[in-house]
C-alpha cells in the first residue's frame, strides 16, 4: 500500500495568470518504492493565526475578526483559505508539482481581511490532503485513497501575497456595498463634484471626524 510524504517547499506569485495566483511548490514522497500512476488530489488550505506574533497596528487591524487581544486565546482560530485539485502525474521515489492558488482581494472574505492586516512577516499555513491514488500492477490498475491525516505545513512570507496583490490591484483594495448604498454615494459624489470614490469617502469620513487611517 501507498504510503505519501507532503512537504510545501516554496511559494512565488504566478506573473502571467488572469487572476491573482501564488504558486505553491510541493514535493510529494511515496516511501514504500511503489510505482503511482497518478493521483487527483485535493487540498485544502488554512490559515492558522495563532501561530504567529501580531504588532500594535496588525492587531488594531485585526479586531474586526478576533474582537480585543485580551480575548484572542479563545477568538483566535484557523481560517479557511481555499480548496483546490490537481491531477499528480506518474512517479516513483519522490515528485515536484506546482500547486496554484487564487487569492481573491475580497473583504467578505475572511482570509482576505487577515491578509491585508499584516505588515511582514509570515502566514502560518496548514495544507490537509485527500484524493485518490491510482497504481499500476501485474493485473491491472489499484486505486486507493489518499489518508486524511496526510498534510504539510508551510510559513508563506507576507510579501509574496502583497506583491500579487499590487500587481492586479496597484495601491487599491475592494470592498462590496449594496446597490442602494452604492447610490446613495454616487448622489453624494455628483453633488459635491468630488472627482473620485475615495475623494467622497474621504469627505465623508472628515464630516464624521474620523481620520483617515
Amino acid at each position: 500500500m501507498s504510503e505519501l510524504v507532503f512537504e510545501c517547499l516554496d511559494a512565488r506569485p504566478e506573473r502571467y495568470a488572469a487572476v491573482p495566483t501564488i504558486v505553491l511548490r510541493l514535493r510529494l514522497s511515496e516511501v514504500t518504492g511503489e510505482r503511482i500512476h497518478t493521483i487527483a488530489l485535493r487540498c485544502q488550505i488554512r490559515i492558522e493565526p495563532q501561530l504567529r506574533r501580531y504588532g500594535p497596528q496588525e492587531a488594531e487591524r485585526l479586531a474586526d475578526l478576533f474582537g480585543e487581544t485580551s480575548r484572542w486565546s479563545d477568538t483566535l482560530k484557523p481560517l479557511q483559505f481555499t480548496n483546490l485539485s490537481v491531477m499528480v502525474g506518474g512517479f516513483t521515489g519522490a515528485t515536484e508539482f506546482d500547486l496554484p492558488v487564487p487569492c481573491t482581494y475580497d473583504f467578505e472574505v475572511a482570509a482576505s481581511k487577515y491578509l491585508h492586516a499584516l505588515g511582514d512577516g509570515e502566514v502560518p499555513l496548514l495544507l490537509l490532503f485527500s484524493g485518490t491514488i491510482f497504481t499500476k500492477g501485474l493485473s491491472g490498475f489499484s486505486v486507493s485513497q489518499v489518508p486524511w491525516h496526510k498534510e504539510a505545513t508551510y510559513r508563506l512570507p507576507v510579501s509574496v501575497w502583497r506583491e500579487i496583490m499590487d500587481r492586479f490591484f496597484p495601491g487599491a483594495g475592494w470592498i462590496r456595498v449594496r446597490r442602494d448604498t452604492l447610490d446613495t454615494l454616487q448622489r453624494f459624489k455628483a453633488i459635491r463634484a468630488l472627482p473620485t470614490w475615495d475623494d467622497a469617502l474621504e469627505a465623508l469620513f472628515k464630516e464624521a471626524g474620523e481620520a483617515k487611517g
